[in-house]
């Protein structure tokens, strides 16, 4: 007799690096048992859809995920719906009464045995309840080797730890992903051997908080040291260090930054605000003194350094001059890349029971003028790159949103990355058409900015 067809199943990646990486190992997971992986829900057996809770933005993006694969179902061009990820893990079987023609519920626990979910959703029937499979957070950090990669083959996530020890008072992160815990050294060793072998010549390090790395393995293992082993073996030429948080920033780490390649001059600081009293209100665990003095302390080790830093607005209690000295706080520290966000209240946060809400259209304007400033010194700042010569990674095709929104077209022309900047949220170096191969390391010389970007032509071919 012939045996049925394997499934098709598609799999749809929201929100940040860490569920990223998820996908990429539940996409393994999923090829493994035999499911053929398509990239399009319309005619596929299953969709998953791997969702993001982070923020209210991050929720109404999953929920119109998920209505466009029921109203697929619904047609007769969908067969079975599996809601994974952070909104699972956050809402459980609740998240049904939102998603009814929803098949199957599978938290973080269920990452690893996706495949036996998906099974039991494509088996379910009408009269079936819905498979909601929500464990409780996995003593160890998960293993994320043996993925298929949704990066570009050039760059890769390396995640080293799991869940936030933090507590930040506006974050329900801990109750998403639990309790810290470290991939043991030899683990993220060895999956930086497994990335650079599948040719990434760059490894992201994240985590939600990464320099809180080992701190639950009674000192043990510490940040510095794993990039001081990462700096020994890795083949990577580029280690590139992300999520970090100022109060655990350690000398050690700056040492390690100091120490140059292949860990490039490069750290993703959130900073959230620079008032001493709303720091100390959302549980940050530094003050502004403490900010200046750490971002004192690596310019001078470490003299060019790129810092990415994120802001909240709106904050509850943020007064106007507490959000008028945030602004002349970024004038003066002039940061190579701002993210702005305005304050969500997230259930079970403590932020969320505090008083003296800030009125939506308050805290938006708030987030325009603060976006308007940090645009004004990242323009000013990428003119004057002009002139310099820099090692860049080429990644692609130069398809940056920002330009349709500029009014500017891409001409064909390739998007490259120097040092500082990270892929998906910093800006680019943009090279002519057909200027290096995809994946390639060359140097090139700075002529032009357009916004936050900057134009170059090549004058060496290639480099390490």
């Amino acid at each position: 007799m012939p045996q049925p067809e394997p499934p098709t199943v598609a799999l749809i990646s929201l929100g940040c690096p860490k569920n990223l990486v998820d996908s990429e190992r539940m996409l393994a997971v999923l090829a493994l048992d035999g499911f053929i992986v398509t990239a399009d829900p319309d005619g596929a057996d299953l969709a998953v859809v791997n969702t993001c809770a982070f923020i209210d933005l991050a929720r109404a993006e999953s929920d119109q995920h998920i209505d466009a694969l029921e109203s697929l179902k619904r047609a007769g061009r969908l067969g079975r719906i599996v809601v994974a990820g952070c909104m699972a893990e956050r809402e459980g079987a609740r998240l049904l009464h939102r998603h009814p023609d929803v098949d199957a519920v599978a938290g973080l626990s269920a990452r690893d045995a996706l495949a036996d979910v998906c099974r039991a959703a494509l088996a379910r029937t009408k009269r079936k309840a819905p498979v909601v499979c929500i464990g409780p957070h996995a003593a160890a950090p998960p293993d994320d080797r043996e993925r298929l990669r949704l990066t570009p083959r050039h760059y890769a996530y390396l995640r080293i730890t799991e869940g936030c020890d933090n507590r930040c008072a506006y974050c329900a992160i801990p109750e998403i992903r639990g309790p810290l815990r470290s991939k043991p050294p030899d683990a993220v060793l060895a999956e930086a051997d497994e990335l650079a072998a599948d040719g990434a010549q760059e490894l992201i390090l994240i985590g939600q908080d990464t320099t809180a790395y080992g701190r639950d393995s009674g000192g043990a293992w510490t940040l510095d040291c794993l990039l001081a082993d990462l700096r020994r073996r890795s083949r990577a030429p580029w280690i590139r260090l992300m999520y970090t948080h100022p109060a655990s920033f350690s000398d050690g780490i700056i040492e390690q930054l100091a120490a140059g390649p292949p860990i490039v001059p490069y750290v993703d600081l959130p900073l959230q605000h620079a008032s001493d009293a709303l720091l100390a209100s959302m549980g940050r665990r530094v003050g502004r003194a403490d900010i200046e003095n750490l971002i004192a302390r690596l310019r001078r080790a470490v003299p060019d350094l790129s810092i990415r830093t994120s802001f909240i607005v709106g904050y509850p209690g943020e007064t106007d001059a507490q959000f008028d000295d945030l602004v002349a706080f970024v004038e003066k520290v002039r940061f190579d890349h701002v993210g702005v966000f305005v304050y969500s209240p997230e259930s079970g946060t403590r932020a969320a029971g505090l008083p003296d809400r800030i009125p939506a259209a308050v805290a938006r304007q708030r987030w325009e003028q603060l976006m308007k400033v940090a645009e004004r010194l990242a323009y000013a700042a990428a003119r004057q790159r002009i002139g310099q010569t820099l090692a860049v990674l080429v990644d692609g095709p130069d398809v940056s949103g920002r330009q349709a929104s500029a009014g500017l077209s891409s001409q064909g022309r390739l998007a490259a990355r120097h040092s500082g900047q990270a892929p998906e949220v910093d800006s680019v170096v943009r090279l002519p058409q057909g200027a290096a191969g995809i994946g390639r390391m060359i140097r090139v010389r700075i002529t032009g900015a357009e916004g936050y970007d900057l134009v170059g032509d090549v004058v060496e071919p290639a480099c390490r």
